[in-house]
């Protein structure tokens, strides 16, 4: 059974194509990854599938619901956690997961019981009654998850909801969403700029590169579509050297594709051990300057590369979100 079906989706701001013909298929009790840089299209995917934004073109159900005539039955079944918590700072954690519930029409026990069951899921009991506005990053992520589940839906939507958050809170966020999945089966659509990230949570993986899909498969199939290992070579010098570089590569026995990205040529070859010797004379020989090299198996870094030409650019952690 599918939980999401997208057909065509489009979305114009005046000149802009944010989102330019988007095709999605998820079933029900996945975690769906949506990966791509900032401005490639990720948060506003998930605003139209969130009935925030009327698409320009296409259509879109969740749960079997389409989100421009039926968007406050799909409101009502879906959770979502934004790329900034929507939190008030005066608030107690409890209040606010208090009245989130009244909201959703919980009364009497069930509420206390479902706000106690929340704050204890996502670690928040002992500080249940102090203000938001002292929590930390990744106390107000986990919050944020907890109003977003308050009233049990069976689809939630994440957009970035570790942008910023130090690694130890970053890999509480990555746990309790895998258990979301497989404890509870709830789908998860996930939109990322991490690459751990998506290779660590998803079942299912998408690349968006300027309102496009333009790589599908789970992380596993997208690294072995690639079938061969990856020789990167940083090359010293002007950029003249590293489009020298390139043209060496692809005339040296081996090598399938050449890539450069960062001052570095990137090499794809069936066997990068044996491979590199010769990588490395054939550039000494026509007077190159070489750098670090390295060897690795392909990683979603380099699925990312090939599809769209560059390297994935991320905040570092702790940096503010970005929009």
């Amino acid at each position: 059974m599918s939980a999401i079906v997208a057909e065509g989706l489009v979305k114009h701001f005046d000149e802009v194509r944010a989102v330019d013909g988007i095709d999605l298929d998820i079933p029900a009790g996945a975690i769906f990854g949506f990966l791509g840089a900032n401005g490639s299209g990720k948060t506003t995917t998930i605003r139209m599938l969130t009935t925030l934004l009327r698409p320009t073109a296409g259509t879109a159900r969740v749960d079997g619901l389409d989100i421009i005539r039926d968007a406050r039955a799909v409101r009502r079944r879906i959770g979502v956690a934004l790329q900034e918590a929507g939190l008030d700072h005066i608030q107690t954690g409890r209040e606010l997961l208090t009245l989130q519930a009244r909201l959703f029409g919980l009364r009497g026990s069930t509420l206390r019981d479902r706000v106690a069951e929340l704050l204890a899921v996502v670690d928040l009991e002992a500080a249940a009654d102090r203000a938001v506005g002292g929590y930390s990053g990744g106390m107000k992520r986990r919050l944020d998850l907890a109003a977003a589940l308050v009233h049990r839906p069976s689809i939630i939507f994440l957009d970035e909801p570790t942008t910023g958050l130090d690694p130890v809170s970053r890999e509480g966020i990555w746990r309790y969403v895998s258990q979301l999945s497989s404890e509870e089966g709830i789908t998860i659509f996930l939109t990322t700029q991490y690459l751990e990230e998506a290779d660590r949570l998803a079942h299912d993986l998408a690349i968006i590169d300027a309102g496009r899909i333009i790589a599908r498969g789970s992380p596993a199939e997208m690294k072995a579509s690639i079938g061969t290992d990856v020789v990167t070579v940083r090359i010293e010098g002007p950029d003249a050297a590293l489009e020298h570089a390139a043209a060496v590569a692809a005339g040296i026995a081996g090598v399938e594709r050449v890539q450069t990205a960062d001052g570095c040529a990137v090499m794809y070859v069936p066997d990068g051990a044996r491979a590199v010797a010769r990588i490395v004379l054939a550039f000494d020989e026509a007077g190159l300057a070489v750098g670090d090299v390295s060897i690795a198996r392909p990683s979603l870094d380099d699925v990312f590369l090939q599809a769209t030409g560059q390297h994935l650019q991320v905040d570092a952690p702790g940096a503010a979100p970005s929009s």
